[in-house]
């Protein structure tokens, strides 16, 4: 079976890793890869965004899947132009991707069904956005409504803070086109919670909670990123709670999807806000969160290619989706300066360390992200270079992945000190 695997980051390492250990024969390419998927499939240097070249590649291999990792390609409809060539791809058409590609539209959608999120208005210029926070109480929140990489959402403690944020996105343009709507909404405290679902326009099944760890810094200081870390399952959460999400947030937003002839078929991922009883929809992503999904899927049993056809084919009611039942992290392993300026071409060493995907006899994993391999070597590409994964007890599994941290070595190497620290209290 031919199997494309459409990314370049971690998340995409895993599901390639997770592809491999299937019963089913597989051959896997990656587009474009990165140098820990070099070892588990053929790196092909087609850009993620570039969806004719893609569509190209896979009717000229006659690839039998495609899994679509990132948001950008299922943004720009990747998902209608292979199903239009008769060609079996994972995930949400154009149309249901507007959840993550228009944060706006996600926002009227939430509002239009009843699904709690805070309160918001939508702005198009600075000046109206401007004079709208000076009458704010603070903090508030200002999100870029496009695609940013997840670096496109802002806490601000101050209306000077505000309107420095504000003039960065409308007049400095730093993030494009993605920043010519903003949203700015009520700021909510309480404790945040990854939410993914299988859906397949009929049924859905949810995946094991995880918990990610967005700031750069320890104790979640400092700027936003596309995520540090993750844990599985989220230590918040409990079994009435994730009911009440299915009850209250994914039944609801899946009915919506209905209703507006969406047929919504892949990764629906919640991000939530839980402050006492009450769940609030921060935001949809419309594909696997990263890096949660390495460390869910390190847990994963039942065969992940079966889930993706089952979602393809609208049968997901009988494909068993089972986890392991133990806990996982993930830590990310990032070049010093990320999220914003950072310096990449730097020789990783693994000192004699399994530097491979998950193997079911390992105690550990490790995904490649910014990474790339040149001769034989590696060399940091990227933000986020590596994910350091484990599965078992806590909390001997934050000890294994630090123990590992301590042994990879490349220049300007940064990571977080608490990742998992959750379990030393379990």
């Amino acid at each position: 079976m031919k199997i494309l695997v459409i990314g370049s980051g971690g998340r995409e390492n895993a599901i390639a890793a997770a592809i491999k250990r299937s019963k089913k024969e597989t051959e896997i390419y990656c587009a474009p890869g990165n140098g820990g998927t070099a070892e588990i499939a053929v790196n092909v240097p087609i850009k993620e965004g570039d969806t004719k070249e893609l569509l190209s590649f896979a009717l000229e291999n006659k690839i039998d899947l495609t899994v679509v990792g990132p948001e950008i390609p299922l943004s720009l409809g990747i998902v209608d132009e292979f199903t239009a060539a008769g060609l079996k791809i994972f995930g949400p058409d154009k149309k249901a991707s507007l959840l993550e590609s228009s944060k706006k539209f996600a926002k009227d959608f939430l509002k239009k069904y009843n699904i709690k999120t805070a309160e918001y208005k939508s702005f198009t210029d600075f000046q109206t956005a401007k004079n709208f926070v000076k009458q704010k109480n603070h903090p508030i929140v200002i999100k870029a409504s496009g695609l940013a990489a997840g670096k496109g959402v802002f806490i601000s403690e101050s209306m000077e803070e505000s309107q420095k944020i504000l003039d960065s996105i409308f007049n400095g343009k730093i993030f494009g086109k993605s920043g010519e709507t903003v949203i700015i909404e009520d700021y909510i405290d309480g404790f945040e919670l990854s939410y993914m679902v299988a859906a397949d326009g009929t049924s859905y099944k949810p995946l094991i909670t995880s918990m990610d760890y967005k700031k750069i810094g320890d104790g979640d200081a400092g700027d936003n990123t596309g995520g540090m870390g993750a844990i599985t399952p989220n230590p918040y959460v409990s079994e009435a709670m994730i009911e009440k999400i299915n009850k209250t947030v994914i039944e609801p937003a899946l009915e919506g999807l209905k209703k507006e002839n969406i047929k919504y078929k892949g990764i629906l991922y919640a991000g939530l806000m839980i402050k006492n009883d009450d769940i609030y929809v921060l935001e949809f992503n419309v594909r696997f969160g990263d890096p949660e999904t390495q460390a869910i899927l390190i847990r994963l049993e039942s065969d992940i290619i079966d889930l993706f056809l089952s979602v393809i084919n609208e049968n997901l009611k009988e494909y068993k989706l089972i986890f392991e039942d133990n806990k996982s992290i993930c830590l990310v392993l990032s070049s010093d300066g990320y999220p914003k300026d950072y310096k990449t071409g730097y020789k990783i060493s693994f000192n004699g360390l399994q530097n491979l995907g998950w193997a079911k006899t390992a105690e550990y994993a490790i995904f490649h992200a910014g990474t790339k391999k040149i001769d034989e070597k590696y060399y940091t590409s990227g933000g986020r270079v590596l994910n350091i994964c484990a599965k078992g007890r806590a909390p001997e599994i934050a000890d294994i992945v630090y123990d590992i941290a301590k042994k990879i070595n490349f220049e300007n190497k940064y990571y977080r000190k608490d990742i998992g620290k959750i379990y030393a209290l379990s």
